[in-house]
């Protein structure tokens, strides 16, 4: 009789557990499967912002409104893969942080190990300045500002091992290493495309000694801009730069549609073998600021909005980019761009800025200024993607992050 008990009470502890976990599967949200979606396909999520959030108070809160671990969280809802930023030297000579999260080295490092106890890989995003790197803004590092050509084909060697062989010393599974984020007009303060390529080489010759199983990718934008994609890729084809992976930013506001997305990305994958990905996206499920900071989309910008702002038309998003990658040959995996950089306090915008200020927890503090005079040391502040995360301001998981495990 007491062993019929005890099969029944662990009969009862297994339909319970089965049923818990069913949870993550069930949904309000009207989404549709991804047809013959690979269990390799990458899900993946930038949380760059993380640690800096975390040392401002912010927590985060699963289905069962409990505290978790963030990474733990995404796991749960079918994220595979952390993305993370790093930047050479985001501080003043003081040591104050420029924000975005103040996003170097040890923070990298940090994250990769909450990644890797969650068996999640990591995508290890350089972008070779010691802040925001884009099609606007494409800095040297402070320390390689007068670096020749020479110098810095080296310093871009030896910073990429350096910092890979830190990661890999920690046993964290790095994935994924992109060499420069979206160089469009250039990297680390050159911008001849054909020397660009030789950086892209010497960051991919130290990846390669590293560790051979980890893939290169170049990152780029702008896949709505006619015959771009092809440039870029005959040019790295004709300058033999090495790499595995030709990854874009989709930003739907201004990237035009999924039918040109694959279009654009079908020819690299098709002409020149690679593989292709998109490596940031993200929608808003709402309108409103939840930090006394403005969003860089809401109801008055002047865009794109194929969707509406809820977290349907957040969730239809994800579905239809993870749909549409995972049905162009070659295509590998999508991230969303920083789904958990939340309002770090709802108090007031002067409370927030000291938060800002001493963690790096908004986009920028006024410490870049002595970096970015132009663009971050004008307009630094908090969150201007509190209104596209899958949380709310307070930390509660929303329902449309259960699209990743949906599809």
């Amino acid at each position: 009789m007491k062993k019929n008990w005890l099969f029944i009470f662990s009969l009862l502890l297994t339909l319970s557990s089965c049923q818990t976990k069913s949870e993550y599967f069930k949904s309000k949200l009207d989404i549709m499967k991804v047809d013959n979606l690979s269990s390799s396909f990458i899900k993946g999520m930038d949380v760059s912002s993380l640690i800096a959030l975390e040392q401002s108070g912010v927590k985060y809160y699963d289905i069962d409104h409990k505290e978790k671990d963030l990474l733990k969280i995404l796991k749960n809802h079918g994220i595979n893969y952390i993305r993370v930023r790093i930047w050479n030297d985001p501080y003043d000579n003081d040591g104050h942080g420029y924000g975005g999260g103040n996003s170097d080295l040890n923070k990298a490092i940090e994250i990769g190990k909450r990644a890797k106890k969650n068996h999640q890989k990591l995508f290890v995003d350089f972008h070779l300045s010691d802040f925001w790197a884009d099609p606007s803004k494409q800095m040297a590092p402070k320390k390689w500002k007068n670096y020749t050509f020479e110098q810095k084909k080296k310093a871009v060697y030896q910073f990429v091992k350096d910092s890979l062989s830190k990661l890999k010393e920690q046993n964290i599974d790095v994935g994924i290493v992109s060499i420069g984020n979206e160089i469009n007009t250039g990297l680390c303060g050159e911008y001849d495309i054909n020397d660009v390529s030789s950086l892209i080489n010497e960051g991919a010759k130290a990846c390669r000694e590293v560790d051979s199983d980890i893939l290169v990718s170049v990152h780029y934008t702008d896949p709505q801009k006619d015959g771009l994609f092809k440039y870029y890729s005959d040019v790295l084809n004709r300058n033999n730069v090495d790499y595995d992976i030709f990854s874009t930013s989709y930003y739907p506001y201004y990237h035009g549609s999924l039918e040109n997305l694959s279009k654009v990305l079908s020819y690299v994958s098709s002409n020149y073998n690679k593989k292709v990905m998109v490596s940031e996206t993200s929608y808003c499920f709402t309108n409103e600021d939840s930090d006394f900071f403005q969003n860089s989309i809401d109801q008055n910008t002047k865009c794109d909005k194929p969707y509406e702002f809820s977290l349907l038309g957040q969730a239809t998003h994800v579905r239809n980019v993870i749909d549409t990658i995972s049905h162009i040959n070659n295509g590998i995996g999508v991230f969303y761009w920083e789904g958990a950089w939340i309002s770090v306090n709802q108090v007031s915008y002067q409370d927030n800025f000291k938060l800002w200020e001493q963690y790096g927890s908004g986009w920028a503090s006024s410490y870049s200024k002595e970096y970015d005079e132009e663009d971050a040391g004008k307009y630094f502040g908090g969150s201007a993607v509190d209104n596209q995360t899958f949380f709310s301001h307070n930390g509660q998981v929303l329902e449309s992050l259960k699209v990743f495990n949906l599809v």
